[in-house]
């Protein structure tokens, strides 16, 4: 999202464009899901007569439904708070709890492995080369107190920043708890960044330790991750520590004698008993940075009482995460859904799996043969892996038992047709609703979610998230029906980030410059006639032609529905009649060249789709699009790479630069 918004670009306002995603509802609620159902024994506790009304008594009354919430989550409060919400500091600034003292620690480990969840399985991890370790809840919390005991021996305590740069490992997990236990504020860093990434969030963060392992191995070749982190620390004066997991057991290990202390050595000899502190509802907990379009990454503040409040309560409400399921999500705890699904699924107490790998190694079915081999019931993918695992065909889904799936989930992007049918029918067997979740990193959360109680149509949202005063509007801030508009939230909730790091004036001028008192999140959204709501990407992305607005994710859904095209990026080009003209960059399936045929084909997919009108001026053969690191496709550096721009803003999200070059080579 742009962070100073062009208030004099309208929102798309032709609803024939963005209508072509609408379909008839393709999932309705069987009785096992409404009886097994939460959020409908939520509902009737509160004498509530449906969703619909659910949202108006949130929207009405936020204070009434957080509490509720806290109550249904049946968090562990260490002192009870007096009063719900505070927006005394005004809307942008408003405060939880407050009184309240809650360390979200206590909820998500301490109250299970003290009770009669001990022995209960809360953590599965998986390697890339099939190892597996497996922990109760009463041996997560040990392994937590110990690191904890080992942190606070290395000087960490209350408010002390701790960043963690490591792959998805069990230590990465007691390592996040660790840090919550000790009221220190962990930075989650994403474990594929590069040395000048990883610098930039601990100067920024001040980190006093940083926690990572030696390498870790990505189809078959082994990343030497502490050589990076030597050189990110070289560049951030504040760490005075280096805790190292022992890994891939390299024997070539750059160290630092009086700086550097390995993970087993520090960790195993301390206490398995850890008292966790006591602090306030407000106190910051986690600091994670999003990549802004221009400058410096933006590190949202959150406290115990938010991002792992709202995460819960998305997973209980939308996902109907219970303590008998088992959820895994494909992410990595440098993006938002690595600590979301941490600190939700262990509050909830169900279990948590976590893959430390490439969803399609060694073979195309890895991520399928790990749902069934852990009774996997609640699965997330993004868009973007489906679309590149569905190229593979059905048969390496088929050859697996994935009866024990219930709910299918996805975020990060909006769908496409085909793709979403394929996740649908072939991985879920038609039976399993997919759950789509949209939000962001400052959000904690979901805006927009489906829900196991509402029918759901293919690529759409059920509506605002159960707690989220979310609407569509037009540049005025005036609801707008069936046709695009700004995506928006007009009541504060306890997930929102208590600001940027160091920096409430970049927050304030990014979500509130632009309508008094009200979140604009910086998403083109519609609602259709039946109420159902669409996510159609970055308003910054917003193409115009000869008068017409259109999201790209309207232009690439023509386009993947051709079948020789995989994956497609539209943008907005200078033209000088049509203001701008389409281009579209084509990833062709595996076995489909490129040929001039293909390419009159996709401009006739889209023109079927949109209209003569909208018809791309180019389309361009690239072998792989730049996306960020879980998947999200970064239209604004391919159009600034395509017209030869030399400023290309943050690149710190940018999975591979050589993305960047092939769209600058595309013919």
């Amino acid at each position: 999202m742009s962070e100073t918004p062009d208030q004099t670009t309208p929102p798309p306002t032709d609803a024939d464009n963005w209508q072509t995603l609408d379909e008839p509802i393709a999932w309705r609620p069987t009785e096992d899901y409404l009886q097994r159902s939460r959020l409908r024994r939520f509902l009737e506790r509160h004498h509530i007569a449906d969703y619909a009304a659910l949202l108006r008594r949130a929207n009405e009354d936020p204070a009434w439904f957080w509490d509720a919430v806290s109550a249904d989550l049946g968090l562990i409060w260490q002192r009870p708070y007096t009063q719900v919400l505070d927006t005394s500091r005004g809307i942008p600034w408003a405060r939880w709890y407050r009184d309240g003292q809650f360390n979200y620690v206590a909820t998500a480990l301490d109250q299970h492995a003290n009770g009669p969840r001990a022995d209960k399985t809360a953590l599965i991890w998986e390697g890339e080369d099939g190892s597996v370790r497996r922990y109760t809840y009463a041996e997560l919390l040990a392994l937590t107190n110990r690191a904890a005991n080992a942190l606070r021996a290395l000087g960490v305590g209350k408010g002390d920043r701790v960043a963690i740069y490591m792959p998805m490992l069990p230590e990465t997990v007691a390592a996040t708890l660790a840090c919550g236990k000790l009221g220190a504020i962990y930075t989650p860093i994403f474990s594929g960044y590069g040395a000048e990434a990883v610098a930039a969030r601990l100067r920024d963060s001040g980190a006093k330790v940083l926690i990572t392992a030696d390498g870790f191995s990505r189809r078959g070749k082994v990343i030497p991750m502490k050589q990076t982190a030597d050189t990110a620390v070289a560049e951030a004066p504040s760490v005075e520590h280096l805790l190292v997991v022992r890994y891939v057991a390299r024997a070539d290990v750059p160290w630092t004698t009086e700086r550097d202390r390995w993970w087993g050595e520090t960790v195993d000899d301390q206490s398995p008993h850890c008292e966790t502190l006591v602090v306030d509802a407000e106190d910051p907990y986690m600091l994670i940075y999003t990549s802004g379009t221009t400058g410096r990454p933006k590190g949202a503040v959150h406290v115990h009482c938010g991002f792992p409040i709202k995460g819960a309560q998305d997973m209980a409400h939308c996902f109907d995460v219970q303590p008998e399921d088992t959820l895994f999500w494909l992410t990595d705890m440098g993006w938002m859904m690595g600590p979301w699904a941490v600190s939700g699924t262990l509050m909830l107490g169900a279990t948590l799996v976590i893959y430390d790998g490439t969803p399609d190694y060694p073979a195309p079915d890895r991520l399928w043969a790990l749902a069934e081999r852990h009774g996997v019931t609640v699965i997330g993918i993004a868009p973007t892996v489906i679309r590149s695992l569905m190229t593979h065909g059905d048969e390496p889904v088929r050859q697996h038992d994935l009866s024990r799936l219930r709910i299918l989930g996805a975020s990060g992007e909006p769908w496409n047709s085909a793709p979403w049918h394929w996740f649908f029918e072939v991985v879920g067997g038609g039976r399993c609703p997919i759950i789509n979740y949209s939000g962001g990193t400052e959000i904690s959360g979901g805006i927009v979610a489906c829900t196991t109680l509402t029918p759901i149509k293919p690529c759409s949202f059920s509506g605002p998230v159960p707690g989220i005063m979310a609407d569509v509007v037009d540049d005025a801030g005036q609801p707008v029906r069936n046709q695009v508009g700004e995506l928006v939230i007009r009541q504060p909730w306890p997930g929102m980030t208590r600001g940027f790091w160091r920096d409430a004036a970049r927050y304030e001028a990014t979500y509130w410059s632009r309508l008094p008192n009200i979140w604009v999140h910086g998403d083109w959204a519609a609602i259709d006639t039946d109420g159902y709501w669409y996510i159609l990407g970055r308003s910054d992305d917003t193409i115009k032609v000869a008068g017409k607005r259109l999201g790209p994710a309207e232009v690439e859904s023509a386009a993947v529905a051709h079948p020789g095209v995989s994956e497609a990026a539209a943008i907005g080009v200078p033209h000088p009649v049509k203001g701008e003209a389409v281009v579209v960059f084509v990833v062709p399936r595996p076995g489909i060249e490129p040929s001039e045929a293909l390419r009159a084909e996709v401009q006739a997919a889209v023109v079927k789709a949109l209209g003569a009108a909208l018809k791309p001026e180019r389309v361009l053969f690239v072998t792989q699009l730049p996306k960020t690191r879980n998947g999200k496709v970064l239209r604004r550096l391919i159009r600034a790479r395509h017209l030869g721009k030399t400023d290309l803003g943050d690149l710190s999200a940018l999975e591979s630069a050589d993305a960047l070059d092939a769209i600058a080579q595309a013919r």
